[in-house]
């Protein structure tokens, strides 16, 4: 019973392609980052390109992206196969991978953590006190 349930269940998801399908950033040789707006996002090929890549090629004219979708195999050996020459400096190469929707765009900027501890209460003013003090005793 519990197989014909899975079997349903993946039925269901392959046929619609909901859970199988990501979307990513693609676009080649790009300076500034500038590829990660709405135009260059594209849908992945189903159940094969199942992450986003990212690579980050510095230049002497600058830093360069290209952005793609790829297999997870591909792009896993890839991004190991480039680690040696991820250094940050003139002709580095990283390569990374992901495999959240449009994980291969700009870093967000990580918010502040709130305080742990709560914020003040503010002080009431004595004659504010005194002033409301003697109607409340009076009850």
């Amino acid at each position: 019973m519990r197989f014909l349930i899975y079997t349903t269940f993946f039925g269901f998801f392959l046929r619609t392609g909901l859970a199988l399908q990501i979307q990513c950033y693609q676009c080649e040789e790009v300076k500034h980052n500038d590829c990660s707006t709405p135009e260059f996002i594209v849908n992945c090929t189903v159940n094969v390109q199942d992450m986003c890549q990212k690579e980050v090629l510095v230049k002497e004219d600058g830093v360069h992206y290209r952005k793609s979708c790829a297999s997870s195999g591909a792009c896993l050996i890839a991004s190991s196969g480039y680690q040696q020459f991820c250094t940050g400096k003139l002709h580095s190469v990283c390569i990374s991978c992901c495999n959240t929707p449009l994980c291969n765009g700009p870093r967000l900027k990580k918010r502040p953590v709130p305080s742990a501890t709560p914020p003040a209460m503010p002080r009431t003013p004595l004659s504010l006190l005194l002033l409301f003090l003697p109607p409340l005793l009076l009850t």
